[in-house]
């Protein structure tokens, strides 16, 4: 326990010099840190930025103070990080409960990724994009385009750029609870294609053991290849990993059905109680599910070499809001 509050005592005055960005003294740190509710005393203070100096983590300026260094910053930032593993898996557990979608009206919130391109870079790729759909390397069908200045989560699109939004797999899992069926959203991973049909994960990534969504790591690590995909069936798409009950089986796939329908179908397989889904071992009386990336239409333009930004789970949208992939062509007015 002590050694714990040491280590917080030690991250508020890295903290507090990494906010006001310049030199501090030891009576500042401590006027800074009384306010946040930390009662530290000059001199513990000071005792702290001495091992901090000869640590490398802050410098001397004389009389002005202490101010971190780099050094300084790069342990903020592993800590942070620390902080944040599992920080994927509590959000989607956040949106899954927080949408609304009642898939009988087919009304309210589904969850949205976001990318970010410039308009003239879409829409030269924009044939790419439509075939990653085609193909059902998408999940589902449904889209919608944003127009510089508007808005989704904390995104705003920039002058010249269009917000391309896909609804986020995560949708799935709220529609699930809707039903009473707890989904457990155990990995994300890479599927190995062979003549268009998945026979191995060849990547896998715990959304317990990260802060950023797995398969944006794999499209930003170009570990991906969507264009061998719709070139020839052969290639690495992304695709997450699911657990139900298995009692919820026949339920599942009713709701599949549905959702297929209506433009949000994504499951590439669902997998029979306590059976291996594509070799990957299910808890015993539990199903296992493989259901498709939302980013995956993204990653032609990264595997291109064309600048473009991204985030999964950047917000929600109405359903009515969403169209088919087919129209993009028509609401951007091009051949």
């Amino acid at each position: 326990m002590e050694v714990d509050s040491q280590k917080a005592k030690e991250l508020a005055i890295l903290v507090t010099l990494d906010e006001m960005d310049r030199a501090l003294s030891s009576g500042e740190i401590e006027s800074l840190l009384r306010d946040k509710g930390y009662e530290m005393s000059e001199r513990t203070i000071r005792l702290y930025l001495q091992r901090f100096d000869a640590e490398g983590l802050t410098e001397s300026i004389g009389k002005q103070g202490r101010k971190i260094t780099d050094k300084g910053r790069n342990l903020l930032d592993e800590q942070r990080l620390i902080h944040r593993v599992g920080y994927m898996s509590a959000r989607i557990d956040q949106m899954t409960y927080t949408m609304d979608f009642d898939l009988p009206r087919r009304k309210g919130t589904v969850v949205i990724n976001l990318a970010i391109i410039k308009k003239d870079d879409f829409i030269q790729y924009l044939p790419l994009v439509e075939q990653v759909f085609s193909l059902g390397y998408a999940m589902g069908t449904l889209v919608n385009l944003l127009d510089e200045g508007e808005r989704i989560g904390a995104n705003t699109i920039p002058e010249g750029h269009i917000g391309f939004c896909t609804v986020c797999s995560v949708t799935l899992n709220g529609v699930f609870l809707k039903y009473g069926i707890p989904t457990r959203s155990l990995f994300s991973g890479l599927l190995q294609l062979e003549q268009g049909q998945a026979v191995r994960f060849v990547e896998l990534i715990s959304y317990d053991g990260t802060s950023i969504d797995p398969l944006q790591l794999f499209i930003r690590g170009k570990m991906t290849d969507y264009l061998g995909a719709i070139r020839d069936g052969n290639g690495r798409i992304g695709a997450g990993f699911r657990e139900i009950p298995g009692e919820s089986y026949q339920l599942a796939m009713d709701l599949a059905r549905q959702l297929q329908d209506i433009g949000l179908g994504a499951f590439l397989k669902i997998g029979r109680p306590s059976r291996d889904v594509l070799n990957v071992p299910v808890h015993e009386g539990c199903c296992g599910l493989i259901v498709i990336g939302g980013l995956n239409p993204v990653a032609v333009f990264e595997e291109s070499g064309i600048p473009v930004s991204y985030n999964a789970l950047a917000g929600y949208m109405e359903f009515n809001r969403l169209f088919p992939y087919t129209q993009m062509r028509e609401r951007l007015k091009v051949n």
